[in-house]
């Protein structure tokens, strides 16, 4: 039913701007989570993996982006998602780069994006964790609350910029994603460098207390600053990596469209295929490695799986093919497991 009527509605949203069917999608996010819970989208329990300390319901989980405040993690349950992570948050609530900005490539099945961190904030999204928790309807997977800098805030300044989202967010999340790897905030990637990141790691693990912190990068690291920066993580007492963000580059034919901005969907993954197997050899199964990046498919979990992700995450591909998509992989993946006898998948 849920597909059936996104496949209705899609044709209207596509003739709007990217972030106005956005919106007017997040305005239908209780109708939704009515549907899916009569559908009963949610993934076999046998396809539960571990990812570091985390059991996830399923191996693919909600990318951070797509519900940066918080406001529709009961409806992301109910579709089936492994894992919700939510933000990108800040320690200070910002507006964002002015509009447009966000940009569909429909023949790519492809994103670009130069949203710059719009937010509520973290105390705004600590209290709407805070409310699902005291009302008893806090999701049986885990949320995780993806952390990234203040626009304003100076890059030698970052360590308490992230500090204060930290704390304002402590016990809110099942665990934390220090994100360094957006294209979107000037200067933010530079924090991917040895030195800050050491600093930054360093500090927000301690402050982050019992809850498991995860390290986001980019894909358009050279493989050498890609190795450095697991190592880094993995000496700091990160719980795991999550391998790609949005890439500066254009591959394929996207290169005609928007200069500026992070690309994401099909064309990324190649790209991100690449530097996911680099970071899973630099982390050589001492932390779990969970794979984002062009994700459509059944297959393309289960490729990422067999080169050794824990689990995976998925945005963009949502946009084209609809909020059934996840539960479909999630029921292909069963029905493979259960044919060929093979376990769950697992971290290392």
């Amino acid at each position: 039913m849920i597909d059936f009527l996104y496949r209705v509605v899609r044709p209207l949203l596509f003739r709007l701007d990217p972030e106005e069917a956005h919106e007017l999608t997040f305005s239908t996010l209780p109708m939704a989570r009515w549907l899916a819970e009569l559908s009963q989208l949610r993934p076999d329990p046998r396809l539960a993996c571990k990812v570091g300390p985390l059991t996830f319901a399923g191996p693919v989980g909600l990318a951070a982006g797509l519900d940066k405040n918080g406001v529709g993690i009961r409806t992301w349950e109910a579709l089936g998602f492994g894992a919700i992570e939510v933000g990108t948050v800040t320690g200070l609530a910002q507006t964002g780069n002015p509009r447009p900005r966000l940009f569909r490539l429909k023949e790519e099945r492809a994103l670009i994006n130069r949203m710059g961190f719009n937010n509520e904030g973290a105390i705004a999204l600590a209290a709407t964790l805070g409310r699902l928790k005291a009302q008893g309807v806090w999701p049986t997977v885990p949320v995780g609350a993806n952390l990234g800098k203040s626009k304003v805030v100076a890059n030698e300044d970052a360590v308490d910029d992230y500090l204060n989202s930290l704390r304002a967010l402590k016990d809110k999340a099942d665990y934390f994603v220090i994100n360094v790897s957006s294209p979107n905030t000037p200067g933010l990637r530079a924090l991917q460098e040895r030195e800050p990141l050491q600093r930054l790691l360093h500090a927000a693990i301690p402050a982050a207390g019992l809850t498991p912190v995860f390290l986001k990068l980019a894909p358009d690291l050279e493989d050498d600053a890609l190795h450095e920066a697991v190592n880094v993580a993995v000496d700091a007492g990160c719980a795991g990596i999550i391998a790609t963000n949005t890439t500066l580059s254009r591959p394929g034919a996207t290169g005609r469209v928007e200069q500026y901005g992070g690309l994401s969907g099909e064309p990324l993954q190649p790209l991100a295929r690449q530097k996911i197997a680099v970071v899973l050899e630099a982390a050589a199964q001492r932390v779990p490695v969970i794979g984002v990046g062009g994700i459509h498919c059944a297959d393309d979990v289960r490729a990422l799986l067999k080169m050794g992700c824990a689990a995976t995450q998925v945005y963009t591909a949502l946009i084209y093919e609809g909020p059934g998509l996840i539960a479909r992989i999630h029921r292909e993946l069963a029905t493979t497991m259960l044919t060929t006898d093979a376990p769950p998948p697992a971290s290392p």
